[in-house]
């Protein structure tokens, strides 16, 4: 499959951090190392994006948060499980939708290696 520049380098930065840490941490171990390894590659991003509801002209915030937007372009959605299902999935696309952000990976850092754990989704 190929990907955009963008997502490439992402995916980059996650297999160094996968690398370097291996998979059963914690997920906010994993975000925090890739925010770090995404700030040595100067690659701009947002933790924990705060994400409202937009319902007939009202912004509701109803606590939903990206785990990391990258460069205003790519929503980041980070999981340490044991399988991705389907919920999973539908939760990435749902936050690319309210975003109107057009491209999200879901990352699964709980797998022997990162390029399994890897999907990708275009609006």
């Amino acid at each position: 499959m190929e990907f955009d520049a963008l997502s490439s380098r992402v995916i980059g930065c996650s297999i160094e951090v996968h690398r370097a840490l291996g998979p059963g941490l914690l997920e906010s171990t994993y975000e925090q190392c890739l925010a770090h390894e995404l700030k040595l590659n100067r690659i701009a991003f947002k933790l924990q994006w705060p994400l409202p509801v937009q319902y007939k002209e009202a912004h509701i915030d109803c606590g939903y948060r990206v785990d990391v937007l990258v460069e205003d372009a790519l929503i980041l959605e980070l999981k340490c499980v044991e399988h991705i299902k389907a919920i999973h999935e539908a939760q990435i696309l749902t936050y690319m939708k309210l975003a109107r952000i057009k491209t999200g990976l879901l990352i699964n850092f709980n797998v022997q290696r990162l390029r399994d754990g890897i999907k990708r989704y275009v609006l």
